[in-house]
């Protein structure tokens, strides 16, 4: 079996990359581990940048993304019982974010994928990718029962942090910059509509709040919680309460509850592996960097990533160049860093490290006022938020 481009994992990058190529007119063959059924329902990102979903529109795979996600113009800040909106388009230039879940993205593409495009095969899992330093890759699968190899020009691994990819990269190349905080998101979904008409982040002297939402039946909350907590010593009950608590404010707003259908526990952590690309393997999304989840910037990280592939592989195909192959990894970690850093800052403005001191309270709550008294400060939240330029 042979093909251009080698893509590895079926979520939103891999799908993605894979729709970039076709419209290019450059073959592919994505290989995912997993059935269809399970790459449709995980449950992961939800909002995207508006470069991100300017990306999806121009691949052809927004009409149901405008239908049906959520456009939102900016987000709530809260702090000491007081609210602050942040106005995504005056502060921007017109820029704002869509909520649209990554389950949701990936139907698009595959619908699109098993229509128009090369081969995505389900329940193929990747066993190795062989010989990345040569000018032709390969990456041994299994699929049906069998062992196959799929014979490429470039190999992009879009496989995550546990898949094979960056495992075939020396590890005398690699650098490893890594971070795990000492709290996690107990997240639930719940069949009620959402409290708020755009995404609110808490912080609270117990610990930080999201206010979330899938669609406009369906909230999506978060609550700071102890790393390694069971979602399911938590009732149903204590999570409201908690919730209530965290969102307080000095106005008339409230919290709606309803049926929780689903509990799970996020963990903390920032991850980057440099470089991204070792001779013709090339690593995308969450296979080389993860982002915590406070600023966003998961899915849409991965989306930029294979919005820079597709295009240094078209300036070759029309220049004869490699020149923009050769600095993938330079143009996304540039990206990746300013990525990291905003969901850094974002994460310890908003959560309450354990043993917190008094001292760390009340600079926590001075950058909330700035933001909140600064156009300055509220920009750089809202170009962050909204997202860095891809390439």
């Amino acid at each position: 079996m042979r093909t251009t481009v080698g893509i590895i994992g079926a979520g939103p990058a891999g799908l993605l990359l894979a729709r970039l190529l076709h419209n290019a007119g450059i073959d592919s063959v994505v290989l995912e581990s997993r059935d269809r059924a399970y790459v449709e329902r995980r449950q992961r990102a939800g909002i995207l940048e508006q470069g991100t979903a300017d990306v999806l529109r121009a691949a052809g795979a927004g009409e149901r993304m405008d239908r049906e996600g959520l456009r939102h113009d900016g987000i709530e800040l809260r702090f000491d019982r007081t609210r602050h909106r942040v106005d995504f388009p005056a502060l921007t230039g017109g820029r704002s974010v869509m909520v649209y879940a990554q389950t949701e993205v990936c139907k698009d593409l595959i619908a699109l994928q098993l229509r128009e495009g090369g081969p995505l095969l389900f329940e193929a899992e990747a066993l190795a990718v062989e010989d990345a330093g040569t000018d032709t890759p390969r990456i041994r699968f299994r699929h049906e029962g069998r062992e196959d190899v799929l014979e490429c020009s470039y190999v992009v691994g879009c496989d995550g942090f546990w898949g094979v990819a960056r495992k075939a990269i020396p590890a005398g190349l690699a650098q490893v910059f890594e971070r795990t905080y000492p709290f996690g998101w107990l997240g639930i979904l719940a069949d009620v509509p959402p409290s708020h008409d755009e995404l609110v982040y808490a912080r609270h002297e117990r610990g930080f709040a999201l206010l979330s939402m899938r669609s406009p039946a369906v909230s999506r909350l978060y609550l700071q919680v102890p790393d390694g907590t069971d979602p399911g010593a938590w009732d149903d009950e204590e999570i409201w309460d908690e919730l209530e608590r965290r969102f307080e404010t000095a106005d008339d707003w409230y919290l709606r509850r309803g049926p929780i259908t689903q509990k799970t526990v996020t963990p903390m952590r920032s991850y980057v592996h440099e470089p991204m690309r070792h001779g013709r393997l090339f690593l995308a999304g969450d296979a080389a960097h993860i982002v915590p989840p406070t600023g966003a910037k998961g899915l849409n990280l991965a989306a930029g990533d294979v919005v820079t592939f597709a295009r240094a592989l078209v300036h070759q195909r029309e220049t004869g160049s490699p020149e923009l192959l050769d600095a993938y990894s330079r143009t996304c970690l540039r990206r990746v860093w300013q990525a990291e850093r905003f969901s850094y800052d974002m994460t310890t403005l908003l959560h309450r490290a354990p043993g917190a001191t008094a001292f760390e309270d009340r600079l926590q709550l001075a950058r909330l006022e700035r933001i909140a008294s600064s156009r300055a400060a509220e920009t750089d939240l809202a170009e962050g938020y909204t997202g860095f330029p891809f390439g």
